[in-house]
């Protein structure tokens, strides 16, 4: 039994995935999201993200964590935002000695979807469907969880 985080990272909202792979077969363990206030100070934002990867981390003892590879974004303050949140993460990763996998935007959204160019409603809808549930997931949290699958399924080609 192999236990995977997936991190959506987001300065704004970071969203979270827990998933189990035993053998072949995937399982939803838990998702949600870390919320900051924008009105907070970046340091105030960037500890809330860290205690929240760290405190997910302790509570479920992943073998590893797959998150989102950053990319080129055409605002130049959104991709700095996005650097910050997802160096926090990595940070509370990096801390507790974890394996960290990245894997880009598109690869996640065509290994969920079939399309590299799904839209975030798509992306949610193959998660619910792939994880059969019953209850819609947040799409932060959704994309999480599809960064997670998306680990699983790279690793179960390669086994």
């Amino acid at each position: 039994m192999t236990i995977i985080l997936g991190i959506d990272p987001g300065l704004r909202i970071t969203g979270y995935g827990v998933i189990c792979k035993y053998h072949d077969q995937l399982s939803y363990l838990n998702s949600g999201n870390i919320r900051t206030d924008t009105a907070a100070d970046l340091s105030v934002r960037l500890q809330l993200i860290y205690k929240g990867i760290t405190d997910i981390i302790k509570r479920y003892s992943p073998d590893s964590v797959a998150i989102e590879q950053i990319f080129i974004a055409k605002n130049f303050n959104s991709a700095m935002k996005l650097s910050h949140a997802r160096g926090a993460a990595l940070s509370a990763i990096a801390n507790l000695g974890l394996p960290v996998f990245e894997y880009a935007a598109r690869k996640v959204k065509h290994t969920v979807v079939g399309v590299g160019n799904a839209d975030k409603r798509q992306v949610q809808y193959m998660v619910c469907t792939l994880m059969n549930l019953q209850i819609k997931i947040p799409q932060d949290a959704a994309d999480a969880l599809a960064i997670a699958i998306t680990h699983c399924y790279c690793n179960m080609k390669n086994s």
